[in-house]
């Protein structure tokens, strides 16, 4: 997977180059998310591992994409096509995804609680984690009751973890050396 995701990178740059160049920064999203789950069917699979000449490949591709692709989108594709590089497309789309979000200043940030966090713990949160990291977060929310009390806040690399659970495994980990 991780080798898709190397041959994923430059195309994914690329495209987002283009997107921005020509302001069309959702539409590439939209038409690369709909690429990439085209490319997810068990019957495309099957198609893209196959022997198919490329070009006959890139038609087949594009045809059943038709309306979702602009020009560009086609012209993408049957680059893709010619590299044997379609089954990347879902890794293309991901990566950018993330551009987009970097583009845009914006973060997704996981937040699990014990308990379910009322709205005002969420605008607190929310404001405080924009402050810190200077970007538009969008937090996901989850529910862990092991945690006891408390949360763990993980935003792409940085975690805080400010759980009880946590805590007393810190103490206890004191106690015992």
């Amino acid at each position: 997977m991780s080798e898709l995701t190397t041959i994923a990178r430059p195309y994914a740059k690329a495209a987002f180059d283009f997107a921005v160049e020509s302001a069309e920064i959702a539409k590439w999203q939209e038409m690369l998310v709909f690429a990439a789950e085209v490319t997810k069917n068990d019957d495309m699979r099957n198609v893209l591992s196959s022997a198919m000449a490329p070009e006959k490949l890139a038609d087949l591709f594009v045809s059943i994409c038709e309306e979702q692709l602009n020009t560009q989108g086609q012209n993408f594709i049957r680059v893709l096509a010619e590299n044997n590089r379609l089954s990347a497309l879902p890794d293309i789309a991901t990566m950018f995804a993330a551009l987009k979000a970097d583009y845009d200043k914006e973060i997704d940030v996981d937040v699990t609680s014990a308990i379910e966090l009322s709205s005002e713990q969420k605008d607190n949160i929310s404001a405080a984690l924009e402050k810190r990291l200077a970007r538009k977060v969008k937090l996901i929310c989850n529910v862990d009751p092991a945690l006891v009390a408390g949360v763990i806040i993980k935003a792409g690399d940085t975690v805080i973890d400010g759980s009880v659970n946590s805590k007393l495994n810190r103490l206890s980990d004191a106690l015992q050396a």
